[in-house]
Parts: structure tokens; sequence; C-alpha cells
């Protein structure tokens, strides 16, 4: 099932999003994501259109739209590869004519996802807050 977050589980993503965003970014520092992790629940999560994926009643996932920008996409780790990420994208592209994206050039899975699910790479820039090359991509209906 998929339904718009509680404001009371912004805890609970800001912690999927730090143990997932750790292991998935081994080229950046833990010290980095664990200094994110108050402005992820406090600012970003509360600002963002934010949908939770549901598995076995419990919170499997989450995504997080700014308008037409996917600014997060999360699985934990134990559910991935069963198709919830895909449709927590399904459900964003019902809604939107196209979508953008920043991921991690060297995030290879993720990088391979999104292309499967119809992303182009875009451009190809340096992030701001790491200095890590990320690529934004786009899908456009």
């Amino acid at each position: 099932m998929i339904r718009k977050v509680l404001p009371e589980e912004y805890d609970f993503l800001g912690s999927l999003w730090l143990e997932v965003s750790i292991n998935a970014h081994d080229f950046i520092s833990r010290e980095f994501w664990e200094a994110n992790l108050d402005a992820m629940r406090n600012e970003y999560l509360p600002a963002s259109e934010t949908w939770v994926i549901e598995q076995d009643g419990d919170i499997a996932g989450f995504m997080s739209l700014m308008g037409e920008t996917v600014a997060a996409l999360f699985v934990s780790a134990d559910k991935q590869g069963n198709g919830l990420g895909s449709r927590l994208l399904h459900h964003a592209k019902e809604e939107y004519e196209s979508l953008n994206l920043c991921v991690y050039k060297e995030n290879l899975s993720s990088v391979a996802f999104y292309k499967k699910q119809g992303f182009k790479v875009s451009e190809e820039r340096a992030d701001e807050h790491t200095g890590h090359v990320e690529f934004v991509m786009s899908w456009q209906r």
C-alpha cells in the first residue's frame, strides 16, 4: 500500500534514510549522513510531498517529491529488489508529465535502477555538498 506519510513517522523515515544512505554511498563518509539527519527529519521531509510504501504492515520505503523533483527514494535494505521502488516511482509518474532527480554517479545500482525506469542522464556535475559527481536524470511521459 502506498499512502501519504504521517508527521509522526518522520523520525522513522529519517532513520531509514540514514541506514540506506550509508549503505548505498560507501564513497561518502558516514559522518556526512549523520550530520544531515536532523535536517532530513525536521526540514526536508516536512517541506516535501512524501509517500510511504508498506509491506506486511510495516513501512518498507518512501519517496519525497518537491514538485517534479524526486528528492528522495529509499527502500529498506532488506526489502530492496522486490519492486517497491518501482511502485513508488510509478505512483509519481501517474501524477506528473515529467520527473527529474539527482543520483551519485558512483551509486551504480541506483543509476541502473533509474535507467530501467526510463530516466535518462541530462547533466553531469559535482554535488555542492560532497564534491562527488552526480547525474541529473529526467523522465518524460
